[in-house]
């Protein structure tokens, strides 16, 4: 009877026991469902986490005119004569200055900028806004042109297509640089520059 009671309270122990460690492993078990990853079957394939690509058309087109023209007129006449007591006239003396100034400037400046170039999420905000940034290098004839862009954009804002276009961003920094001959060639010699700033 003693060996019936050992035998069941050795059973007794065992079952518990496998009853708490499949309740830890339960209890750890992590959920297959992710929410800030789930996206549902029928969701468009829009950007709108960490990690994903978006492509982002550049279309930037500026134009300033300034002018100034000044005109300035100065006429002086100093005049003088010395006559003798009997009041006939001994001697005149006249000075006159006149000054003329003409000036004028007239500054414009157009600037176009068409791209496509696809940019990562780098930060998804509070408000649901994207963070995103990106870089395209191009070379052509050994001229390396360069894009960087980066800014925030709203998801609603990015279309089925997942495309937006540069006018939509936020805080947008867009950045076109060329290096090589052309650009060497085109930038202003150094003593030109060293002239213009002493304001010859």
């Amino acid at each position: 009877m003693n060996r019936a009671l050992s035998l069941g309270a050795i059973r007794c122990g065992l079952v518990c026991s496998l009853l708490g460690v499949l309740s830890i492993q339960h209890a750890a078990a992590e959920s297959l469902y992710l929410e800030g990853a789930f996206r549902p079957l029928t969701a468009d394939n829009k950007a709108f986490k960490i990690g994903d690509a978006l492509t982002v058309q550049v279309f930037e087109n500026s134009s300033a005119t300034s002018s100034a023209n000044t005109g300035t007129r100065r006429a002086n006449d100093i005049s003088g004569s010395v006559t003798h007591e009997s009041g006939r006239r001994v001697g005149q003396l006249g000075i006159g200055v006149t000054g003329d100034f003409d000036g004028g400037g007239r500054t414009q400046r157009t600037n176009k900028l068409l791209a496509t170039l696809t940019v990562t999420v780098l930060e998804v905000l509070p408000n649901r806004e994207l963070r995103v940034a990106g870089e395209q290098l191009l070379t052509v004839n050994d001229e390396v042109q360069k894009v960087n862009l980066e800014g925030r954009v709203r998801p609603q804002d990015i279309s089925d297509g997942n495309v937006v276009l540069s006018t939509r961003l936020a805080d947008a920094h867009i950045t076109y640089v060329g290096e090589g001959d052309v650009s060497d060639r085109a930038r202003r010699s150094a003593w030109r520059r060293i002239v213009d700033w002493l304001g010859l």
